[in-house]
């Protein structure tokens, strides 16, 4: 008798064990969330971005005196792979948002590929830049956190500093914006990573074209002025990675003046605009992205010196 008793209680625990388990699963299973379904194209487009970023990390590696597609230099390969992966950038939002595609998965995806591109690669082209300049004569490498001088230690830290900034700019920007469409999308809080990473590759595009005209015109010049001007990216770099994180607001330019129904003047003046500064075009889009990038400082400085100057009329009357 006893033992039938023994055998039933064991019977009970193992049932309901068994239920606990089953209930465990079921849980589980509840929690986790189902995987919705992936669209095409903006993915193809948000991939197309991601691998143009890896693209231009890898160009960016060769040796400074590369001669690729157009004879142009590594560096400015890589700059206009990271122009490229803007591109793919801007599509692949409006491609979701005409098919009406828009979604989780689609915006952390665009994060993941815009972290490499507009982050990771920018970093690495100004490191690359410096490194050549920096270090025994015939001895070129990348400047890292284990170099024996403190100016490279320095360079190595700007670059992680950005690549840092970029992440949490992103993030932000990901938790701020409630939703695709346009109308959250008119002004940023902070500069974007992609007008940081355009200012960033626009200069060191610059930088190549003008080293290889040879404006400077002497050897000894030119190299002066190549060494001095890279040096100056790294500044550009860290104020760049200070205004992606800072609140400045920072208008969205494609929105605010090309998205859009406009009259005929206004695309023939951009049209025009855009076939008269082709012939200077690195000079146009260094300076496009640098005034890009000051403008949310100086639209902040004008605000602040027109309230002042209405407080102070307000006071005298």
């Amino acid at each position: 008798m006893a033992s039938k008793k023994t055998k039933s209680k064991e019977v009970s625990k193992a049932a309901a064990r068994d239920g606990r388990t089953a209930t465990a699963v079921r849980t589980r299973s509840r929690g986790r969330r189902r995987l919705p379904p992936i669209t095409v194209m903006p993915t193809l487009f948000t991939l197309g971005n991601l691998i143009a970023g890896f693209a231009a990390v890898y160009y960016a590696s060769k040796p400074i005196d590369y001669s690729g597609l157009l004879q142009w230099s590594s560096l400015t390969l890589a700059g206009a792979l990271i122009f490229l992966g803007m591109f793919f950038d801007a599509v692949d939002g409006s491609v979701a948002r005409l098919t009406r595609s828009s979604s989780e998965i689609g915006a952390q995806l665009d994060s993941l590929a815009d972290m490499v591109t507009f982050g990771v690669a920018p970093a690495f082209m100004m490191l690359r830049l410096v490194s050549n300049y920096v270090g025994s004569e015939g001895t070129v490498h990348i400047l890292g956190p284990m170099a024996d001088n403190t100016f490279a230690k320095v360079l190595w830290g700007v670059a992680a500093a950005y690549v840092a900034c970029t992440a949490l700019r992103l993030a932000r920007f990901n938790v701020e914006t409630p939703t695709a469409s346009v109308e959250d999308h008119m002004i940023f809080r902070g500069l974007p990573s992609p007008g940081a990473a355009g200012t960033v590759a626009s200069l060191i595009v610059l930088h190549q074209h003008y080293l290889a005209a040879g404006v400077a015109g002497a050897d000894e010049i030119s190299l002066a002025f190549a060494r001095w001007t890279a040096f100056g990216v790294p500044l550009i770099t860290l104020l760049c990675a200070c205004a992606m994180v800072s609140s400045i607001p920072y208008i969205h330019f494609v929105n605010r003046y090309v998205r859009g129904q406009r009259n005929f003047g206004y695309v023939a003046g951009i049209v025009i605009i855009i076939v008269v500064s082709a012939p200077w075009f690195q000079e146009v889009l260094a300076v496009a992205f640098t005034v890009f990038a000051l403008s949310g400082p100086m639209r902040l400085l004008i605000n602040h010196l027109r309230r002042r100057r209405m407080k102070k009329s307000a006071t005298e009357s």
